[in-house]
């Protein structure tokens, strides 16, 4: 319900300015931040298994992967999850990895993560101007059991 005023322009009761006001606040919130419960979801995943891999635990990564996960590494070798728990038990410890997100595609219950990432070199500079450039592509599959990594390719940057 609204009161026509002086100019004859709809006036609304304080309340349903109120809670107008609040609805346009959520609104545009919604749509600035623009990602999608999904989205945020990967991003957290994709942030929360590197730190697995870190920490090398290899349980959690288990629940974090398919069973049937496969890598393409930065070596041109591709691995699966046997080949990499038999690594990280044999006492291998993965370099430190930052990880920018550029772009996340969500096609049906696929969702392909791609961007690029900074590996710490072998000698472990932290001056982060002097870890090793790739691109990488980590492709999520979304079932019963929640968000899972399947796949996986990351490729050095070629600098000339």
């Amino acid at each position: 319900m609204f009161i026509l005023a002086e100019n004859n322009l709809p006036q609304f009761p304080k309340p349903m300015k109120t809670l107008t006001l609040i609805f346009g606040f959520f609104l545009v919130a919604t749509i600035a931040c623009g990602q999608s419960k999904d989205e945020q979801e990967i991003r957290r995943l994709e942030t929360h298994w590197t730190e697995l891999l870190d920490q090398g635990d290899t349980t959690s990564l288990l629940q974090i992967w398919t069973d049937d996960y496969v890598v393409n590494n930065p070596n041109g070798k591709i691995v699966t999850t046997k080949d990499i728990v038999a690594l990280m038990k044999s006492g291998h410890v993965f370099p430190a990895v930052e990880r920018i997100i550029e772009k996340i595609t969500f096609n049906q219950n696929i969702a392909i993560v791609m961007g690029k990432e900074l590996q710490q070199p072998g000698n472990m500079t932290s001056n982060k101007d002097e870890w090793i450039p790739r691109r990488f592509t980590n492709v999520w599959i979304s079932s019963d059991n929640g968000w899972q990594l399947a796949s996986r390719q990351s490729s050095a940057v070629c600098t000339e």
